[in-house]
């Protein structure tokens, strides 16, 4: 599950609060320019307009994440993103949705999957989670949690793996990230972190193929548009069967 973070990753950095003090007392020339260009959707009128309960996934169900879990950006404008992360929640899908709506966490995935294949979206991917306890692993990725445990390979279910990979397939496709596990790696592999998930009976030989097999059959309804569910931004429905969500 996602870590606690540090405070310079639970919102904008101090020195980007004083930007507009070093301004006046430097000049620009020695100000960082990234932090400039991150924090131009603060300017009234440039934000991205955006809908309440809108979701990134279309058989995903919105629940929002506390806003202490997670910092307000504009991806992938301001920060690229190339990187799937898969999670493993150590519990139940139940809690992993309380402790992501709990401000006093400091984590929070963009999804979380259950054993049954349901999908609840907590944070838009515009949006960075503090989910994998790196802050620049955190601007530049999507983070997915799975229920379960990462010594019960039960808990990795056939309909888990399947939701997953229509999941991660569409994350791939809107942000151009190649499928291959340099790109799409498990929270143990981000730099700096002391998590083991998702664990050693994550099945990473079934879960690719699973992707890129998804990402076929989307291309394949691109190709022919009368068949292509919606695969952008929609309207949460909370009365959507599980059985019917993107399928």
């Amino acid at each position: 599950m996602g870590e606690t973070t540090n405070d310079s990753d639970r919102g904008i950095s101090r020195r980007a609060l004083f930007i507009g003090g070093a301004a006046a007392a430097v000049g620009t020339a020695v100000l960082a320019r990234d932090e400039l260009a991150r924090l131009w959707w603060r300017t009234p009128g440039v934000e991205k307009p955006r809908k309440e309960g809108e979701v990134d996934f279309g058989g995903a169900h919105w629940v929002a994440a506390s806003s202490a879990n997670w910092r307000r950006a504009d991806r992938p404008d301001d920060f690229g993103i190339d990187r799937v992360i898969i999670h493993v929640t150590q519990g139940s899908f139940k809690s992993a949705v309380k402790v992501f709506q709990d401000p006093g966490h400091g984590a929070a995935a963009h999804y979380i999957v259950g054993k049954d294949g349901r999908i609840t979206q907590m944070i838009r991917e515009l949006d960075v989670a503090f989910h994998a306890g790196n802050r620049e692993f955190n601007e530049r990725s999507v983070g997915i949690e799975h229920e379960g445990f990462v010594d019960r390979p039960q808990d990795f279910t056939d309909a888990m793996y399947e939701a997953s990979a229509r999941l991660t397939a569409r994350i791939c496709a809107r942000y151009d990230i190649s499928i291959d596990r340099e790109h799409i790696i498990g929270h143990v592999e981000v730099p700096g972190t002391d998590h083991t998930d998702p664990g050693p009976h994550w099945d990473w030989g079934r879960y690719i193929p699973l992707v890129r097999a998804a990402a076929k059959r989307d291309a394949e309804r691109t190709a022919d548009p009368s068949t292509s569910p919606s695969g952008g931004a929609t309207a949460a429905s909370k009365s959507t069967p599980a059985a019917e969500r993107d399928a």
